[in-house]
């Protein structure tokens, strides 16, 4: 998964929240364009793009549950959590061990749900007739924090890994989501939760993208709004990338293609881009 792209109204305060709370380093910033990138080292993570004259979508439009950001060692993610829960204590909205990972959950100043969490090593993973066994298990946050807060981890957080590890949105209906991200786009299912939720992902990973209508149920196309702005994929290379614009156009599935970049939207109009992973990446 690729950097998030979320449409802002307040670039400076969204900038500030991602770079000293969440401890992203800011990649490059373009005040003229509006226009802010944040990650570690040389992954970009989310990408913040002013747009004051938007407004913020429904809390029942189909858009970004959150953007998960996956970090290597818990030491690392519990310097970020450390970090946002001591600048913005009030956005913090739970905690969970999910079997496959540890994971904790916050809402930026503008609404988009955050994931900042950590995987356990594959082979503590367990898969049930295909599908990986993942579950949502209480986690202490006090007693996490208190385990695994080093003080490298807090004075070297900016440049320390982290990438985009999971995207997880909010749609209409699952059969619909399973239908364009399975069927059509081509990631393998990995979990699903009856017609309330559906993880996907591909080579094995417990969920590269998820869909859920827990507050957006019967949801339709989205209209121009604060929030979520657009999602990116990388494929290993450019094959793949031909081959997934054969298979779109194969069920009929308008795309924007350049020979780099394949756009596209899903049935809810997020927007999505794929790219192939540069060589060497």
């Amino acid at each position: 998964m690729g950097a998030v792209t979320l449409r802002v109204a307040d670039l400076d305060a969204m900038t500030a929240y991602y770079r000293d709370a969440v401890t992203l380093a800011v990649l490059s910033h373009d005040a003229t364009a509006g226009r802010s990138v944040l990650g570690r080292g040389a992954t970009p993570i989310v990408v913040l793009e002013h747009a004051p004259e938007l407004r913020h979508a429904g809390p029942r439009e189909a858009g970004l549950f959150h953007t998960a950001i996956l970090f290597e060692t818990e030491a690392d993610l519990a310097a970020s959590v450390y970090s946002v829960a001591s600048r913005h204590p009030g956005s913090f909205t739970g905690s969970a061990d999910h079997l496959v990972s540890k994971a904790f959950y916050f809402t930026d100043p503008e609404g988009n749900g955050v994931e900042l969490y950590w995987d356990r090593d594959r082979t503590a993973w367990s898969w049930t007739h295909g599908q990986v066994d993942m579950a949502t298990l209480a986690l202490d946050p006090n007693a996490f924090l208190q385990q695994n807060v080093t003080e490298e981890a807090l004075a070297g957080t900016a440049s320390r890994p982290a990438s985009v590890g999971h995207v997880h949105l909010s749609v209409g209906d699952v059969d619909s989501a399973h239908r364009f991200y399975v069927e059509q786009l081509g990631f393998e299912t990995t979990t699903r939760f009856g017609p309330q939720a559906l993880f996907v992902s591909a080579g094995g990973y417990h969920h590269h993208m998820a869909m859920n209508t827990w507050q957006s149920a019967g949801a339709g196309r989205r209209q121009l709004a604060l929030g979520l702005g657009l999602v990116r994929i990388e494929v290993p290379g450019l094959d793949d990338l031909g081959a997934l614009g054969e298979r779109l156009a194969h069920h009929g599935v308008a795309t924007r293609d350049d020979g780099r970049v394949l756009g596209f939207d899903d049935p809810w109009l997020n927007q999505i881009e794929v790219t192939a992973r540069a060589v060497g990446a």
